[in-house]
């Protein structure tokens, strides 16, 4: 019997989300492929032609030079080292960089772009994230329901007005939006005007940070060319959990502003069917002619 449940549960529920699943990943890969496959053929066409030009212009070089000079710059990014600029260029690993590169780890952000080069460093980050992914996991997991806990109220609505529910739904929606215009519209916007993206790529940055996807094609404070004040990355880093912690407030919230909002309007929608039906069975008394 115990097998038998077995095999329908993996029939009736996790076959069917297997296969939405797979089928999910092979829709992506497709339509990734047809966007993306041509552009980087352009690229890769470009940078073989910038190759060939450099060595035009630069005959005391050959061919395996450049490509070794080619490799140590690869190296170079690798380490996060930027490969424009000089020697002046400011560290990745001052306070403020270290700060923001300890809040990606915890966070499992992990743009790429930065990792520790020493054996020590790289041992150093197996343990803190061995305990800070936990912490944060249980952190943000607290910070959400603590502002959760606040919003609550709807939860005991049953016994209030349908104004006063009304009133409600209107006031968790104005709160939802208000917070994602500070994490999600105003904070791109300062990105952007402070790195020189568009406001798409800032908010393109914004969603992949805060999803923790962190692809690292996009990272705030590493153009050398621009000065940034000295807590820049450290603000940052204080968004990314601020934003990590709103997010599991609207997931938690947002459904139930739905839920609650499909009762509101079925709770209208029942009072002026009973008040209609009301109106219509009421039987009133006919007036009787005095004649009669």
């Amino acid at each position: 019997m115990p097998r038998a449940g077995l095999c329908s549960c993996w029939g009736g529920q996790v076959l069917p989300l297997l296969l939405a699943y797979i089928c999910y990943l092979l829709l992506g890969a497709t339509i990734f492929q047809l966007l993306e496959k041509q552009a980087e053929a352009q690229s890769r066409d470009q940078f073989q032609l910038e190759k060939l030009r450099f060595l035009e212009n630069y005959t005391c070089l050959d061919q395996q030079a450049l490509e070794q000079f080619v490799q140590v710059v690869l190296e170079a990014r690798v380490k996060g080292v930027n490969p424009r600029g000089n020697s002046t260029n400011p560290s990745n690993w001052d306070f403020g960089s270290s700060f923001f590169y300890a809040g990606t780890v915890v966070t499992t952000i992990g743009y790429g772009n930065l990792a520790p080069s020493t054996e020590a460093g790289q041992v150093f980050c197996v343990f803190y994230a061995l305990m800070g992914i936990p912490l944060n996991v249980v952190f943000l997991n607290h910070l959400g329901t603590g502002l959760r806990a606040h919003l609550t109220t709807l939860d005991r609505w049953e016994g209030h007005p349908r104004h006063s529910q009304l009133l409600q739904v209107l006031g968790l929606a104005l709160f939802l939006t208000l917070g994602t215009l500070v994490i999600l519209i105003f904070p791109p916007m300062l990105f952007s005007h402070v790195e020189g993206w568009s406001f798409r790529e800032g908010f393109y940055f914004a969603f992949i940070t805060l999803s923790t996807i962190g692809f690292g094609d996009y990272v705030v404070g590493t153009d050398p060319s621009k000065h940034y004040i000295a807590v820049y990355r450290s603000l940052a880093a204080i968004w990314i959990l601020l934003g990590l912690a709103w997010l599991a407030v609207v997931l938690s919230l947002g459904s139930l502003l739905l839920h609650r909002c499909s009762r509101l309007w079925l709770l209208i929608r029942g009072l002026d069917l009973k008040d209609g039906t009301d109106s219509d069975s009421d039987p009133r008394p006919q007036k009787i002619p005095i004649s009669a």
